[in-house]
């Protein structure tokens, strides 16, 4: 990428700075110091932006340095020139090769790029934005550079017995992370619409989990139900919800005794209580992983997303997401250590 913001990068002027540079060192010491096969340092900086077309112009530009500051050393018959122009051939014949691999790699990863954009697609659907009397909205970011997709989840579906919804956070990383998360989003979009109860949402899930995943993971999740002014929740040992009361007032549904989380139910522990609570016009809910609230600062200091309920009060619910987002990432000013997915629903 030679051009940014409509200035030339360093990388795309370097080969011509150093070319510059030993050219104005050998002039300025004058003949008999011996810097004219530093010229070679331009070819060797050109395959790091760019095509195969500048870098061979380069390497052109430097074997003319080269017969310049020859004559000008008066090496054009000397043993010491000859070597100093096959180094420059050889030093950008080897910079083709090089923009070769390199342009090569790029198409792959451009082309690995696309498909987990399509695995996001298939994966981590958009919610939609009205169901029923609710309106949801969601963000997501990866703490992997350059990832489209991580082990958070996120759903929403508007099932006969109100509009659920489930955030979790799968155990782990990289893909086996993606396809855990694959299996509960599978189950849960099957079994939200099918189930009258929510306790029974929760124990698909879990029946998925152990058919289908190998070893010891597991899956933090909360399962929210929203009918008739009330939401009802099951907590897998997720994080509670943020619920924010239309006067502004901030409270933190917790269940009585937190449950395992998904996957770990073979131990023999009981399984989640469903528990409740008002959900009236004007409210707003907060679902999240704790990579929001575990996120910290420069002093270790964790995010205090209670203290920041009150960015929530744009109008638009995407934007109040974005409002929180990034005061998130200003808070940590950094990349964040873990995965960070929130999902918002308001109460039209």
């Amino acid at each position: 990428m030679p051009v940014k913001n409509g200035r030339p990068t360093v990388l795309s002027v370097l080969p011509f700075a150093m070319m510059a540079l030993v050219t104005a060192v050998d002039i300025g010491t004058g003949p008999g110091v011996g810097f004219l096969p530093l010229v070679s340092l331009g070819p060797a900086f050109a395959p790091l932006v760019g095509g195969w077309r500048r870098t061979a112009c380069i390497g052109v530009i430097a074997l003319l340095l080269c017969a310049g500051l020859g004559w000008y050393n008066d090496l054009l018959d000397a043993r010491r020139g000859y070597m100093t122009f096959a180094s420059v051939v050889g030093v950008t014949a080897a910079g083709l090769v090089a923009v070769s691999m390199r342009q090569k790699r790029e198409v792959e990863l451009a082309n690995v790029r696309s498909i987990a954009e399509a695995a996001q697609r298939v994966l981590l659907k958009p919610v939609p934005r009205l169901a029923g009397q609710i309106r949801a909205a969601v963000s997501y970011m990866s703490a992997v550079a350059e990832a489209r997709i991580g082990g958070d989840l996120y759903e929403v579906v508007a099932s006969p017995h109100g509009v659920r919804v489930m955030v979790g956070d799968v155990q782990g990383k990289g893909l086996e992370a993606v396809e855990t998360a694959a299996v509960v989003l599978g189950a849960f979009r099957e079994a939200a619409p099918e189930e009258a109860d929510l306790a029974a949402v929760g124990r698909r899930l879990e029946r998925s989990i152990e058919r289908q995943i190998e070893g010891e993971k597991f899956v933090t999740a909360v399962l929210a139900e929203v009918r008739a002014e009330e939401v009802t929740f099951l907590n897998f040992g997720h994080p509670a919800p943020l619920l924010v009361r239309a006067d502004g007032s901030v409270t933190w549904p917790e269940p009585t005794v937190y449950a395992l989380p998904l996957g770990l139910h073979a131990h023999g522990t009981a399984p989640p209580e469903a528990y409740r609570t008002d959900f009236r016009p004007g409210d707003q809910l907060l679902l999240y992983t704790d990579g929001v609230t575990e996120a910290r600062d420069a002093d270790g200091r964790f995010y205090p997303l209670a203290e920041r309920a009150h960015l929530l009060k744009e109008d638009d619910a995407e934007a109040a997401l974005e409002a929180v987002r990034q005061d998130l990432l200003l808070h940590v000013n950094g990349p964040l250590h873990d995965d960070a997915a929130m999902l918002l629903l308001r109460y039209r």
